[in-house]
Protein backbone atom coordinates (compact mmCIF):
# COMPACT_ATOMS: atom_id res chain seq x y z
CA UNK A 1 0.00 0.00 0.00
CA UNK A 2 1.48 3.68 -0.79
CA UNK A 3 1.47 6.02 1.52
CA UNK A 4 -1.31 8.52 0.62
CA UNK A 5 -3.50 4.98 0.67
CA UNK A 6 -2.02 4.01 4.55
CA UNK A 7 -3.16 7.83 5.11
CA UNK A 8 -6.71 7.42 3.89
CA UNK A 9 -6.94 4.30 5.48
CA UNK A 10 -6.02 4.40 9.10
CA UNK A 11 -7.74 8.62 9.09
CA UNK A 12 -11.01 6.97 7.95
CA UNK A 13 -12.72 6.96 11.69
CA UNK A 14 -11.60 10.11 12.04
CA UNK A 15 -12.68 11.41 9.11
CA UNK A 16 -15.91 9.88 9.64
CA UNK A 17 -16.60 11.40 12.78
CA UNK A 18 -16.07 15.11 11.56
CA UNK A 19 -18.57 14.39 8.41
CA UNK A 20 -21.15 13.46 10.96
CA UNK A 21 -20.88 16.61 13.38
CA UNK A 22 -24.73 17.71 12.98
CA UNK A 23 -23.67 21.41 11.87
CA UNK A 24 -22.03 19.75 8.66
CA UNK A 25 -25.00 17.86 8.01
CA UNK A 26 -27.01 20.20 8.17
CA UNK A 27 -24.86 22.74 5.56
CA UNK A 28 -25.04 19.76 3.14
CA UNK A 29 -28.47 19.66 3.68
CA UNK A 30 -29.07 23.06 3.07
CA UNK A 31 -30.76 23.75 6.72
CA UNK A 32 -28.37 26.44 7.60
CA UNK A 33 -29.89 29.83 8.32
CA UNK A 34 -28.32 33.32 6.73
CA UNK A 35 -26.37 33.32 10.46
CA UNK A 36 -26.00 30.32 10.39
CA UNK A 37 -24.34 30.60 7.07
CA UNK A 38 -22.35 33.89 7.38
CA UNK A 39 -20.65 32.75 10.87
CA UNK A 40 -19.31 29.54 8.97
CA UNK A 41 -18.00 32.49 7.04
CA UNK A 42 -16.52 34.86 9.45
CA UNK A 43 -14.50 31.15 11.38
CA UNK A 44 -13.24 30.06 7.67
CA UNK A 45 -12.17 33.50 7.27
CA UNK A 46 -9.96 32.96 10.10
CA UNK A 47 -8.39 30.01 9.52
CA UNK A 48 -8.06 30.60 6.43
CA UNK A 49 -6.00 33.69 6.40
CA UNK A 50 -3.42 32.19 8.10
CA UNK A 51 -2.90 29.63 5.40
CA UNK A 52 -0.47 31.63 3.00
CA UNK A 53 2.09 32.28 6.29
CA UNK A 54 1.73 28.40 7.16
CA UNK A 55 3.01 27.31 3.97
CA UNK A 56 5.63 29.80 4.32
CA UNK A 57 6.91 28.43 7.51
CA UNK A 58 6.59 24.98 7.06
CA UNK A 59 8.52 25.87 3.72
CA UNK A 60 11.33 27.42 5.62
CA UNK A 61 11.42 24.58 8.38
CA UNK A 62 11.79 22.06 6.03
CA UNK A 63 15.48 20.20 6.27
CA UNK A 64 17.45 20.05 2.81
CA UNK A 65 16.64 16.73 1.69
CA UNK A 66 13.40 18.06 1.28
CA UNK A 67 13.73 20.54 -1.37
CA UNK A 68 11.39 18.86 -3.54
CA UNK A 69 8.55 19.47 -1.12
CA UNK A 70 9.15 22.94 -0.61
CA UNK A 71 9.01 23.80 -4.19
CA UNK A 72 6.18 22.00 -3.64
CA UNK A 73 5.14 24.26 -0.94
CA UNK A 74 6.05 27.32 -3.11
CA UNK A 75 3.42 26.30 -5.47
CA UNK A 76 0.65 26.07 -3.24
CA UNK A 77 1.47 29.50 -1.89
CA UNK A 78 1.04 30.55 -5.29
CA UNK A 79 -2.75 29.12 -5.50
CA UNK A 80 -3.97 30.24 -2.23
CA UNK A 81 -2.82 33.97 -1.93
CA UNK A 82 -5.88 36.01 -1.50
CA UNK A 83 -8.37 33.35 -0.09
CA UNK A 84 -9.38 35.00 2.43
CA UNK A 85 -10.55 38.04 0.73
CA UNK A 86 -12.81 35.69 -1.23
CA UNK A 87 -14.68 34.66 1.69
CA UNK A 88 -15.02 38.37 2.77
CA UNK A 89 -16.85 38.92 -0.62
CA UNK A 90 -18.86 36.21 -0.16
CA UNK A 91 -20.01 37.87 3.54
CA UNK A 92 -20.47 40.96 1.76
CA UNK A 93 -22.66 39.42 -0.95
CA UNK A 94 -24.92 37.94 1.74
CA UNK A 95 -25.37 41.37 3.42
CA UNK A 96 -22.88 40.44 6.41
CA UNK A 97 -20.32 42.86 8.03
CA UNK A 98 -17.06 42.11 6.33
CA UNK A 99 -14.78 44.38 7.64
CA UNK A 100 -16.44 43.29 11.28
CA UNK A 101 -15.41 39.99 10.73
CA UNK A 102 -11.84 40.97 9.62
CA UNK A 103 -11.18 43.01 12.47
CA UNK A 104 -12.98 39.98 14.82
CA UNK A 105 -11.61 37.62 17.21
CA UNK A 106 -11.55 34.16 15.87
CA UNK A 107 -13.81 31.75 17.86
CA UNK A 108 -11.51 29.48 20.41
CA UNK A 109 -12.34 26.16 18.29
CA UNK A 110 -10.57 28.11 15.25
CA UNK A 111 -8.08 29.83 17.46
CA UNK A 112 -7.00 26.76 18.89
CA UNK A 113 -6.77 24.77 15.17
CA UNK A 114 -4.32 27.23 13.83
CA UNK A 115 -2.46 27.63 16.87
CA UNK A 116 -1.59 23.75 16.59
CA UNK A 117 -0.83 24.07 12.92
CA UNK A 118 2.15 26.71 13.89
CA UNK A 119 2.93 24.25 17.06
CA UNK A 120 3.12 21.61 14.72
CA UNK A 121 5.56 23.87 12.75
CA UNK A 122 7.90 25.40 14.28
CA UNK A 123 8.07 22.56 17.60
CA UNK A 124 7.36 19.48 16.38
CA UNK A 125 8.00 18.73 12.64
CA UNK A 126 7.05 21.10 9.67
CA UNK A 127 5.49 17.73 8.02
CA UNK A 128 3.43 17.54 9.83
CA UNK A 129 1.09 20.41 8.50
CA UNK A 130 0.53 17.71 5.71
CA UNK A 131 -1.97 16.71 7.91
CA UNK A 132 -4.26 19.92 7.73
CA UNK A 133 -3.63 19.55 4.21
CA UNK A 134 -5.22 15.85 4.27
CA UNK A 135 -8.30 17.85 6.36
CA UNK A 136 -8.67 20.67 4.59
CA UNK A 137 -8.22 20.26 1.36
CA UNK A 138 -10.38 16.53 1.33
CA UNK A 139 -13.63 17.79 3.03
CA UNK A 140 -13.72 20.63 0.35
CA UNK A 141 -14.37 17.72 -2.26
CA UNK A 142 -16.23 16.11 -0.11
CA UNK A 143 -19.13 18.54 0.76
CA UNK A 144 -17.81 22.01 -0.48
CA UNK A 145 -19.76 21.68 -3.91
CA UNK A 146 -22.80 20.15 -2.08
CA UNK A 147 -22.98 22.18 0.76
CA UNK A 148 -22.69 25.58 -1.25
CA UNK A 149 -26.10 24.47 -3.96
CA UNK A 150 -27.39 23.32 -0.90
CA UNK A 151 -27.78 26.60 1.03
CA UNK A 152 -27.89 29.07 -2.47
CA UNK A 153 -30.83 26.66 -2.98
CA UNK A 154 -32.37 27.14 0.28
CA UNK A 155 -31.44 30.60 1.09
CA UNK A 156 -31.84 32.16 -2.55
CA UNK A 157 -28.39 34.26 -2.38
CA UNK A 158 -26.56 35.14 -5.32
CA UNK A 159 -24.03 32.85 -6.75
CA UNK A 160 -21.12 35.53 -5.78
CA UNK A 161 -22.14 34.68 -1.90
CA UNK A 162 -20.69 30.86 -2.74
CA UNK A 163 -17.13 31.83 -4.31
CA UNK A 164 -15.15 30.62 -1.75
CA UNK A 165 -17.32 26.92 -1.31
CA UNK A 166 -17.78 26.26 -5.20
CA UNK A 167 -13.82 27.50 -6.00
CA UNK A 168 -12.75 25.25 -3.12
CA UNK A 169 -14.42 22.30 -4.24
CA UNK A 170 -13.77 22.00 -7.55
CA UNK A 171 -10.27 23.87 -7.26
CA UNK A 172 -9.26 21.25 -4.11
CA UNK A 173 -9.58 17.92 -6.60
CA UNK A 174 -6.60 18.82 -8.84
CA UNK A 175 -4.80 19.85 -5.75
CA UNK A 176 -5.37 16.66 -3.91
CA UNK A 177 -4.33 14.87 -7.12
CA UNK A 178 -1.42 17.01 -6.60
CA UNK A 179 -1.25 16.11 -2.57
CA UNK A 180 -1.08 12.50 -3.35
CA UNK A 181 1.28 12.87 -5.33
CA UNK A 182 3.53 14.53 -2.64
CA UNK A 183 2.34 11.81 -0.21
CA UNK A 184 3.62 8.61 -2.28
CA UNK A 185 7.16 10.49 -2.15
CA UNK A 186 7.54 10.78 1.16
CA UNK A 187 9.34 7.47 2.60
CA UNK A 188 10.63 8.08 5.96
CA UNK A 189 8.79 6.01 8.47
CA UNK A 190 8.23 8.76 11.59
CA UNK A 191 8.08 11.47 8.55
CA UNK A 192 5.04 8.73 7.92
CA UNK A 193 4.06 8.81 11.25
CA UNK A 194 3.16 11.76 12.10
CA UNK A 195 1.19 13.22 9.43
CA UNK A 196 -0.76 10.52 9.75
CA UNK A 197 -0.65 11.46 13.84
CA UNK A 198 -1.30 15.51 13.06
CA UNK A 199 -4.15 14.30 10.38
CA UNK A 200 -6.20 12.78 12.79
CA UNK A 201 -5.56 15.56 15.39
CA UNK A 202 -6.92 17.92 13.05
CA UNK A 203 -9.95 15.88 12.03
CA UNK A 204 -10.93 16.53 15.81
CA UNK A 205 -9.77 20.08 15.75
CA UNK A 206 -11.72 21.08 12.63
CA UNK A 207 -14.30 19.06 13.71
CA UNK A 208 -14.55 21.26 16.56
CA UNK A 209 -14.97 24.50 15.02
CA UNK A 210 -18.26 22.85 13.27
CA UNK A 211 -19.48 21.52 16.48
CA UNK A 212 -18.62 25.07 18.13
CA UNK A 213 -20.62 26.70 15.62
CA UNK A 214 -23.93 24.40 16.05
CA UNK A 215 -23.45 26.00 19.80
CA UNK A 216 -23.45 29.60 18.80
CA UNK A 217 -25.67 29.89 16.06
CA UNK A 218 -28.84 29.15 17.48
CA UNK A 219 -28.03 31.83 20.36
CA UNK A 220 -27.63 34.06 16.74
CA UNK A 221 -30.93 33.53 15.61
CA UNK A 222 -32.97 33.64 18.42
CA UNK A 223 -31.14 37.15 19.21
Amino acid sequence: MNFYDRLQAETRDDREALYKVQFMQRGAAGELSLREYIAFLSQAYHHVKHTVPLLMACGGRLPADYEWLRAAVAEYIEEELGHQEWILNDIRACGGDSEGVRHSAPAPATELMVAYAYDKINRVNPIGFFGMVQVLEGTSIAVADQAADAIQATLALPSKAFSYLKSHGALDVSHVEFFKDLMNRIDKPEDQAEIIRSAKMFYRLYGNIFRELGNIAPLANAA
